[in-house]
This record gives structure tokens, C-alpha cells and sequence, in this order.
């Protein structure tokens, strides 16, 4: 009996890990590339080993226009010529013109942060001793879903060029 159990159990635990690993898999080939400007912020970690916190200025612009108590939902990104996203509004649901885009955010409730909005990785590690490289960072590359989930795929210079 415990033995059945353990392979119905691992094996449902597996199956959900393939869904996710899919999913975002499908965000990667089809999503749209979308470039999001970056808040300055400290590249190193003591702890941590070499990483770069990131921040979004799309979060930070569309704060004020985010109820207090919503604390997840969509924002209308304007794309220009670039693919460089401007927050243009809150999702209302109303049809996307064809330079816009949509992406999750996410408002902080248990942390020292509180109550700022979250859009996408807030974190991006490299290999030790590439800081200067990393400090140059001044857009991050998201690959979008229709639905508004965003995967970050890379860091670009503010000649958008890749890091």
C-alpha cells in the first residue's frame, strides 16, 4: 500500500513539474520580446555570490495608478519601434492597440517592501567577477505571453544590446 502510494504520488508531482517546465517553455518560443528600462540597484550579494536586483521603472511608474487593495492584475505596456515598453494604463479589458502589450503584476503584502508592485524576476545571477559587465545593465529582456506572464530571458546595454 505505502509503495503504491509512493509511485502515484511521484508521479503525479512529476507531471505537474513537465506542465510548468511546458508552459513556460511555450512562453519562451511565442512570446513577445518586450524590453523594460531598469531602476539602478546594487549588483553584489556577500551571501549570495554575484547577482543583480532588479527593478522595473514600468512598476514604479505604474504604482499611483494601482488601487490600494488590488494586489495582482494586468498592465497595458505602449512597445515602441524597439520593443522598449512605457506603462501606458491598468488592463480595463478593453482591445489592445498593435504597439501594446499586457503584463502580470503582482503587489507585495509580507515583506519589507511592502506594498510595491512586482512585475516579472526580481533577480538575475551570473558568473563571479562579471559585475562591471552586469553594472551596464540598463534594460531587461522579457519574452511576454498573450496572457500577460513574462519569463526575463536576458539583460541589455542602453544601446539594447545584449549582455
Amino acid at each position: 500500500m505505502k509503495t503504491s502510494t509512493l509511485i502515484v504520488t511521484s508521479v503525479l508531482v512529476l507531471g505537474c513539474l513537465n506542465w510548468l517546465i511546458i508552459a513556460k517553455e511555450r512562453v519562451l518560443q511565442s512570446g513577445r520580446t518586450v524590453l523594460c528600462e531598469l531602476v539602478p540597484v546594487d549588483p553584489r550579494s556577500l551571501i549570495q555570490g554575484d547577482y543583480m536586483v532588479l527593478r522595473y521603472a514600468i512598476a514604479e511608474d505604474s504604482a499611483p495608478h494601482i488601487l490600494e487593495n488590488t494586489y495582482d492584475g494586468l498592465l497595458v505596456l505602449r512597445l515602441d519601434e524597439n520593443n522598449v515598453a512605457k506603462f501606458q494604463r491598468v488592463d480595463d479589458g478593453s482591445p489592445l492597440g498593435a504597439n501594446e502589450a499586457r503584463i502580470l503584476f503582482r503587489r507585495r503584502q509580507n515583506s519589507f517592501r511592502r506594498g510595491t508592485i512586482r512585475i516579472g524576476a526580481e533577480s538575475y545571477f551570473f558568473e563571479e567577477g562579471r559585475a562591471n559587465d552586469f553594472s551596464r545593465a540598463k534594460y531587461g529582456e522579457l519574452k511576454v505571453a498573450p496572457n500577460g506572464e513574462c519569463i526575463l530571458v536576458g539583460l541589455r546595454d542602453a544601446k539594447l544590446k545584449p549582455l
